[in-house]
């Protein structure tokens, strides 16, 4: 720590461990991403891998670039081995910054000779772009769609990525294709203060020209003097801050120069944005209460707003009133229905937006992977790949997405606790350095706590979501029951904690290797592992005049579909009847 600090105030923000690079971000730009700085470790590289080393010159800082080129040059070995770079941090340490500087170096090495051509044609057309420059022009559209602000971060990454770089074997770039994890889409329906919805919706309410307006039912007279992004509900609640380093007007420009530079042509932008703004008034619905048959039923408010989000979506209007207003289920084959009190329409609308907008955005980044794949498997010979995930979170209220990602980075923390201590331990042998033998913490326990079969917490998730009358609060009592039954507040291995105000609302802490965390399984557990379609949304998709929303949909089953059954050949079993996340 105390060599980080020094080189940090020395401006060295970057330091080695063994092979990991550690980066504090310096929350300003520096010019250490020039291209003179490029071009030394290029030539470093290419020197060392010829065996020639760097002699009489004085060896390279670390840099992020020194990474992204080892990683290169092993790949371009005799073996043709495969390679990964893993990406992660806390929020705001820098994760999303460090995956561009990453993919730039990659994309340039694997340019080659190969010239990037102007991007624009002589009659104002978008011409032809090279691999390495289609690869790049990825980035803005999927920040567009899958960052946000958050209290930490003007451009967080609200979704984990692997970006898999493929290359021929004279180690030329050939495309790429991305995949994605995780997206938060709980972020499309709340915001906490300060914090944003993604970056999409300000840029369309903020960078539409007036003349677009009317044609995205942006009216302003009906915002009370409030500006169009405090207006609408999906966009207001935090308070619609602007960014600091940058406009939601320039960022629509950036975004939709990003599209037509991959190909994408103006009417399907046209359909995309009008999502957008559909997505925007479906928030605006209201609900009244109304009578029928003696039970509480939701009425919609304003048919007009109702109106509005139906033609921005593409979807018929009355059957996107019963997917607002009714619940369906299909008991032995007969499907019955039921209506819905105010409270439960709003949490139908709020579903619905959240189904919606996950299938757009798997559609872009599917759209994406067109426009950046290679053409035939066979022509790679290796590839490398830049993953980049969420950091550890802890939040006021944590839910199901916050479990999958502290999960996630406790698995990366025992491989880089395994990883650095070994070898630093092998280092000391071999330079014969009298050490005394480290004792690293070994975070097993906590990982079997969340992931063994059938008393993990993740099994007993999907075994409770596999009753017909499962509910979060069962789920949570299954957990106290096997971890902590009576009055035990922490369970054996001091992994699992809940006091009894905290079993009284079903709040269950795990001991991460950052801390304990709280964990709230009344947020919706087993609707959010479960990952299912309402029968009426399906419907309201597999009838919809729009092909933009039935293309989005089709995406959305196949990746559901894809994901079944990886789940169910890992077991060895028949393909799995529902989807769970866990």
């Amino acid at each position: 720590l105390h060599s980080l600090s020094d080189r940090f105030f020395r401006g060295k923000i970057y330091t080695w461990t063994g092979p990991v690079l550690i980066a504090v971000n310096p929350f300003q730009r520096l010019p250490l991403y020039e291209t003179k700085i490029l071009e030394a470790y290029r030539r470093d590289g290419l020197l060392k891998a010829q065996g020639l080393g760097s002699v009489g010159e004085k060896e390279l800082e670390p840099h992020v670039f020194a990474i992204a080129d080892r990683s290169y040059r092993q790949m371009m070995t005799e073996q043709r081995k495969s390679q990964a770079i893993l990406i992660s941090g806390e929020s705001g340490a820098g994760k999303t910054e460090t995956t561009k500087i990453v993919m730039l170096y990659l994309t340039t090495l694997g340019a080659g000779s190969t010239a990037t051509e102007s991007p624009e044609g002589g009659s104002g057309e978008v011409a032809e772009l090279s691999i390495m420059e289609k690869v790049l022009q990825s980035n803005p559209v999927l920040e567009a769609f899958g960052n946000a602000r958050t209290l930490r971060n003007d451009n967080s990454s609200r979704f984990g990525k692997f970006i898999e770089l493929g290359f021929s074997r004279a180690g030329h770039l050939l495309g790429a294709k991305v995949q994605t994890y995780l997206l938060e889409k709980v972020r499309l329906a709340f915001h906490a203060a300060g914090e944003r919805n993604y970056h999409i919706f300000y840029q369309l309410l903020r960078g539409a020209k007036d003349d677009e307006h009317a044609k995205y039912e942006f009216h302003e007279g009906i915002t009370g003097g409030l500006d169009l992004p405090n207006f609408f509900h999906y966009t207001g609640q935090g308070g619609a801050p602007h960014l600091r380093e940058f406009t939601d007007e320039s960022g629509l420009e950036y975004t939709l120069k990003a599209m037509r530079r991959l190909g994408w042509k103006e009417e399907l932008i046209d359909q995309v944005l009008k999502l957008i703004a559909g997505i925007l008034h479906l928030g605006q619905i209201q609900f009244d209460l109304v009578d029928k048959e003696g039970n509480d039923c939701s009425a919609v408010a304003s048919e007009k707003i109702l109106g509005y989000s139906a033609k921005l979506l593409g979807v018929d209007t009355e059957m996107m009133k019963v997917a607002l207003t009714e619940k369906a289920v299909v008991v032995r084959g007969q499907e019955i229905r039921s209506g819905l009190p105010p409270d439960k329409a709003a949490d139908a609308r709020d579903a619905l937006s959240k189904t919606i907008y996950g299938a757009l955005f798997l559609w872009v980044v599917d759209q994406v992977n067109e426009s950046i794949g290679w053409e035939n498997d066979s022509d790679v010979r290796s590839s490398c790949g830049v993953l980049d995930i969420f950091g550890f979170e802890c939040f006021a209220v944590n839910s199901f997405e916050q479990l999958c990602i502290n999960f996630t980075n406790e698995a990366l923390q025992q491989q880089f606790n395994q990883f650095i201590f070994k070898l630093e331990q092998a280092e000391y042998e071999a330079e014969a350095i009298n050490w005394a033998f480290i004792e690293f913490p070994d975070n097993q326990d906590c990982l079997d706590t969340i992931q063994a079969p059938k008393i993990g917490v993740l099994a007993m998730l999907d075994d409770e979501c596999r009753l017909p009358k499962g509910s979060d609060r069962n789920f949570a009592k299954r957990m106290f029951d096997q971890y902590v039954p009576g009055k035990l507040t922490a369970s054996e291995n001091t992994r699992f904690h809940a006091s009894n105000i905290q079993k009284a609302k079903s709040i269950f802490c795990i001991r991460h290797f950052a801390g304990l965390v709280a964990y709230s399984a009344e947020t919706s557990f087993l609707e959010k592992n479960k990952d299912e379609i309402p029968l009426t949304a399906q419907k309201l998709f597999e009838t919809a005049p729009s092909q933009l929303i039935k293309d989005s949909f089709e995406v959305q089953k196949r990746e559901n579909l894809g994901r079944a059954a990886a789940e169910s050949s890992k077991k060895g079993g028949k393909p799995a009847k529902s989807k769970t996340v866990g």
